[in-house]
């Protein structure tokens, strides 16, 4: 496996300052982000290392390449599902030209969310979701370009509530998300810490959908027993919960790992920090990529 880091959490810093950071500290790869320019709708979104609307593919290679770091992916995470038509075209429209700047760039990956309408059912969302997806995903294809959505259901507070904001968040649904595009370019980028709340297995769906998953995610996550106790399952997540980094939450990243070995995963394992105990400052932030590479260093040679 190849361990890289998700480069939203260096929020402040250029690309260049990006690549030299993975470089300078001994990571194989960044999956790098590429919103539009602009303000941020949610926290850890808006940030933009890479522009695809101004793409300058020889410097990003000649860079990459000097610095020998590898891009596992263009990361763009909207709600393509959005039940406003305007926001959800415009996402779509976006999403299809990072599918381009993977292809120009050879990187031939992008990591996303399927998305959803907060307000409809998951047969309602499976509608619109194969009218939506189909064509981006043969666009994706054409262009030898993977799709690797990642298993968020993207619902923390009232904001998302009820149904989330991503529709790909369990096996049942994986499966007849899988029936309804069946190319073999759609797949996931798959974190273990969303079942872990959830209250699923996280180990079993890496067998199961090994030929799926594309790209990976550390991160981890704590739930609050006390919390949940007092709130019960049916609070908004947030109340019970905290994302945290590799090795400080309940993931069992021993057998997480195992299961990647068992498998034969290859591909790029990328370290995702929504630690809010490490957003006090930039230090602070690059301090988190540190301890999560330091903890996850005793699974890689």
């Amino acid at each position: 496996m190849k361990l890289g880091f998700n480069s939203a959490i260096l929020n402040e810093c250029t690309f260049e300052e990006v690549i030299d950071y993975a470089a300078d500290n001994g990571f194989s790869c960044v999956e790098i982000c590429a919103w539009p320019k602009g303000k941020a709708a949610r926290k850890y979104a808006g940030v933009t290392h890479i522009d695809v609307d101004n793409l300058d593919v020889d410097y990003i290679k000649n860079y990459t390449e000097a610095k020998g770091i590898k891009i596992s992916a263009i990361a763009y995470y909207p709600n393509a599902l959005d039940e406003d038509s305007e926001k959800s075209g415009y996402y779509a429209a976006h999403i299809k030209k990072c599918i381009e700047a993977a292809s120009q760039l050879d990187i031939n990956m992008v990591t996303t969310f399927i998305g959803r309408n907060q307000k409809k059912t998951v047969e309602e969302n499976l509608e619109v979701m194969t009218a939506v997806w189909k064509p981006i995903v043969e666009f994706a294809e054409e262009l030898g370009v993977k799709i690797a959505i990642e298993n968020c259901p993207m619902l923390f507070t009232t904001d998302e509530w009820p149904g989330g904001q991503n529709l790909m968040t369990t096996p049942a649904i994986f499966r007849r998300m899988f029936e309804v595009i069946p190319n073999k370019n759609f797949g996931l980028n798959f974190d273990p810490s969303h079942f872990v709340w959830q209250q699923m297995d996280y180990i079993k769906p890496l067998y199961e959908f090994q030929e799926r998953i594309f790209h990976i995610h550390f991160k981890d996550i704590k739930v609050y027993k006390d919390r949940l106790n007092d709130v019960g399952i049916m609070a908004t997540p947030l109340e019970y919960i905290s994302p945290k980094l590799p090795g400080l939450g309940d993931v069992n990243w021993g057998q997480y790992v195992s299961a990647l070995t068992d498998i034969g995963y290859r591909g790029y394992a990328v370290i995702e920090v929504e630690d809010k105990a490490f957003e006090d400052s930039l230090k602070s932030k690059k301090d988190s990529i540190k301890i999560s590479k330091n903890y996850l260093s005793q699974f890689f040679a």
